[in-house]
């Protein structure tokens, strides 16, 4: 697929929720499903209720779609480092990080089956770095995975937290391993990354 060029970023407010479910496919009909609660804690009847709540709890946006044509074609998740106990919590994590108040994640990303392949996920973390500078981060940071030394190629499901590549692609750099195949990337609104280990 051609990379591309009608893409839309845009946070994602309760208006757009019942737009949302696309992007996850077949998983849609299950509120079972992640729904983009790997690293967070809830008390929701199910994962599904639980994104819906933050979208229409939180006081700004927990997330950003990227629209093609004005169709929802890909979500991820940029939110404080704070608001996420699965990566607070996580001790190969924990030990490269100080308590910066002001660092934020993106911990995920989904992007319809039609359009995978067409940089719609680097899209998708170009406007996550935006949002989240404009939101007051220092930083931004994300847990992806190098393909390249994996054994063989993963399942889509696998990448989620995106790849190598993609991060490089956006300007990011690479800080830390937790191991051999999943790096630490960060993007500094100032300067050049620092590695707090």
């Amino acid at each position: 697929m051609d990379v591309l060029t009608n893409v839309e970023v845009v946070p994602a407010t309760p208006g757009l929720w019942t737009r949302l479910g696309r992007v996850f496919g077949p998983r849609e009909k299950n509120p079972d499903s992640c729904w983009c609660q790997r690293f967070r804690r809830h008390d929701a009847l199910n994962n599904r209720t639980a994104l819906r709540r933050e979208f229409e709890e939180s006081e700004a946006p927990v997330g950003l779609l990227a629209l093609v044509d004005g169709e929802v074609a890909g979500w991820t998740r940029v939110v404080p480092r704070a608001t996420l106990p699965g990566i607070l919590n996580n001790r190969a994590l924990a030990r490269l990080f100080d308590d910066q108040a002001d660092a934020w994640w993106v911990s995920c990303f989904v992007v319809r089956r039609e359009y995978r392949g067409a940089g719609l996920g680097v899209t998708l973390l170009r406007g996550a770095v935006d949002w989240a500078f404009e939101s007051g981060a220092a930083a931004l940071d994300g847990h992806p995975v190098d393909v390249a030394a994996l054994r063989r190629a993963p399942a889509p499901s696998a990448v989620f937290t995106g790849t190598l590549a993609m991060f490089r692609q956006a300007g990011f750099t690479e800080i830390a391993r937790t191991c051999p195949s999943r790096p630490v990337m960060r993007r500094e609104r100032n300067g050049p990354p620092r590695c707090s280990i």
